[in-house]
């Protein structure tokens, strides 16, 4: 047999998976990983648990599927993205925790930089916002906060990455620190249009040069592993942030053909060409993958917060024991009795940008119990997806004839059919949803000659189950039109005297 090793880095957990020549998952292994909370709005990582997770996993998978290390052809990686880490270049050492992307600590500073006048320029050189999800600020307060930081990096004593980079770092035993064009399309700091550092930007977030790694292909040499591991002498021919790995693993070669992965938040990408299209509301512009130097391109909204409101009722409500209850819990009312859930716990993203906002729940009578708050908390995953979706259309031009969805809550049937509804457009399950695995393992089999063309990961691609709309346009359309009212009261809320 021959496999494809996929490490698959993500905000909860770190997992490895094998897939073989006809696209079938051979071994999974997975660890869950801890977050830490220190202040209110601040989400932190462990750099050396995700790090220690990640190769423990991926020798315990070769090890569950009776695999040996010389049926693998190729590693590929695909990881959670703009969460920052600053190591030392001489020991390896992080010099502080690994900001995860989900973090606010930097919403002061990124409200003066657009106060400042900033905005524009910024959309048009890198497709992004200026937001605290983004990478580049992380670094500035990094290397403020920690003493003696920022003269190191200057002097080049130390390394940024995002995760992939920190990965490779680990991995080839120090010798590799390169990105590749997806994850430094994440950063604040790269032009969208070259592909290469750009240094205006570079002196807007005053982040030194020599902190970067080098951008390199998507997919293609980053070197071999060598860290005393079972996997040593392998090499690594992929890395792809998770979203881009997932577009790719769900064959989303055309135009207009678009994704959404309901995980921890929820990310929607619509693939656009071979050139970057700007947004004009608050959607992000970035670079899908970029194979033998040319770029493919897509437009993305973020969800904050979207498997992560099932884990809130789970862990600080205590309404339900596990997450999969979920479900059944929301079955036992037709609707959600009026309530709608907006959970902006880390503020809201795309296409609304407004990191002021705050969770609400509105619309509870005498008659609200827990079935109808479980019923809106689901809603509300499939409401913010469809705010995205219907502002890429309007953006675009571009017709979605359906949506292909991938992540942990797609087994969730009622989920599921609730954004076939809101959205008007039939919603795709395939019946392997480790789509993010998948398209790092297509991406670095690529590369090996594993799978010659991207037509043949496509042919692999099938359906688990369709979810057609059940709902008119009309109610879609009142039930959506409500949802807005319970969004503008949560809007700016921390903002507000």
């Amino acid at each position: 047999m021959q496999y494809i090793l996929a490490l698959d880095q993500g905000t909860t957990s770190s997992r490895a998976i094998l897939f073989d020549k006809k696209g079938d998952i051979a071994g999974i292994a997975q660890r869950e990983l801890p977050q830490h909370f220190p202040q209110p709005g601040w989400v932190e990582q462990d750099p050396l648990d995700i790090w220690n997770t990640q190769r423990q996993v991926a020798e315990q998978v070769l090890q569950e599927a009776g695999a040996v290390p010389r049926e693998i052809t190729a590693i590929g990686i695909a990881n959670q993205r703009e969460t920052t880490v600053i190591w030392e270049r001489s020991t390896g050492r992080p010099i502080y925790r690994a900001i995860v992307w989900q973090d606010r600590r930097t919403a002061e500073a990124c409200e003066a930089l657009r106060a400042a006048g900033y905005s524009e320029s910024v959309r048009e050189r890198t497709g992004l916002v200026i937001d605290p999800y983004l990478a580049a600020t992380k670094i500035r307060w990094i290397l403020e906060n920690v003493p003696g930081a920022r003269e190191r990096a200057e002097r080049g004593e130390l390394a940024f990455g995002t995760i992939d980079s920190w990965l490779l770092w680990n991995l080839t035993g120090g010798k590799e620190h390169a990105t590749d064009a997806s994850n430094a399309s994440r950063t604040l700091l790269c032009d969208l249009r070259t592909g290469q550092w750009d240094l205006e930007m570079l002196r807007l977030f005053d982040v030194p040069a020599r902190l970067l790694p080098t951008i390199r292909d998507t997919s293609g040499s980053f070197g071999s592993v060598s860290c005393g591991s079972i996997l040593d002498g392998l090499p690594i021919l992929a890395m792809a942030g998770d979203q881009h790995a997932a577009l790719y693993g769900q064959a989303c070669f055309s135009p207009g053909m678009t994704k959404c992965t309901y995980g921890t938040g929820c990310f929607i990408l619509m693939h656009t060409g071979s050139e970057p299209r700007p947004s004009h509301h608050h959607l992000l512009s970035t670079v899908a993958w970029q194979i033998d130097g040319k770029r493919e391109y897509a437009l993305e909204g973020s969800v904050f917060i979207g498997g992560a409101v099932v884990q809130w009722l789970r862990d600080q409500m205590e309404m339900i024991r596990h997450a999969d209850e979920i479900e059944a819990l929301a079955e036992q009312v037709p609707d959600s009795g009026g309530v709608y859930f907006v959970p902006a716990f880390a503020g809201l993203g795309a296409p609304h940008w407004d990191a002021s906002a705050r969770g609400l729940i509105i619309g509870m009578t005498r008659g609200t119990n827990r079935s109808h708050l479980a019923r809106a908390a689901l809603e509300a995953i499939a409401y913010q997806c469809s705010d995205v979706i219907e502002t890429m259309r309007d953006e675009t031009g571009l017709p979605i004839g359906e949506l292909r969805v991938d992540g942990g809550a797609v087994e969730n049937n009622l989920l599921m059919q609730s954004q076939a509804d809101l959205m008007q457009v039939p919603v795709i399950r395939p019946e392997v949803t480790e789509t993010t695995a998948l398209g790092a393992a297509g991406l670095a089999g690529r590369a090996a000659g594993f799978w010659s063309r991207p037509e043949e990961l496509a042919a692999r691609w099938t359906v688990n189950r369709r979810f057609e709309p059940q709902c008119t346009a009309e109610r879609a359309v009142a039930r959506r039109n409500d949802w807005r009212r319970a969004l503008e009261r949560a809007k700016h809320w921390d903002a507000c005297p």
